[in-house]
């Protein structure tokens, strides 16, 4: 049986180095560079971005546990308009920070991690306003076979 996700992309410590390479690599893009260059508003953001993530890819609910609700996030980020382009952009930059970061280069991993973030950026693109967002969504889990029902 093969390792989950998260398991396989090398646990807490390659989600850290993965959500410091995206960071960076979005304050580089032109476009995503503005709101990326608010996270210092939040100086834990990096820290709740990898938890996030290590979550949804099968790791330990920490995201949950520590810092809320997949609904909370969502409003978090609705409200901001047409973002097609900024997705878009934000996907190539999740893309390109797994070689950064040093992920494993497997292709079926790499599909999944890909899939999984144009999910999830359909997924928030999706709540246009805050009043949008239904309450009570978990956070949600992904594996190698896609979303996990």
């Amino acid at each position: 049986m093969r390792p989950n996700l998260y398991e396989f992309a090398g646990g807490e410590p390659a989600f850290r180095r993965l959500a410091v390479a995206h960071h960076a690599r979005c304050l580089a893009d032109p476009e995503l560079n503005h709101p990326f260059s608010h996270a210092d508003a939040n100086p834990e953001h990096l820290e709740h971005l990898a938890a996030y993530w290590a979550e949804v890819l099968g790791g330990p609910p920490v995201y949950s546990q520590r810092y809320g609700t997949e609904s909370a996030l969502l409003v978090m980020h609705s409200g901001n308009g047409d973002l097609t382009d900024l997705g878009r952009r934000f996907v190539d930059c999740f893309v390109a920070a797994a070689d950064d970061a040093g992920l494993p280069g497997d292709l079926e991993f790499r599909r999944a991690l890909r899939d999984y973030m144009v999910w999830a950026v359909d997924e928030f693109l999706s709540y246009p306003e805050p009043g949008d967002v239904p309450g009570g969504k978990s956070i949600p889990r992904w594996s190698w076979d896609g979303l996990v029902r």
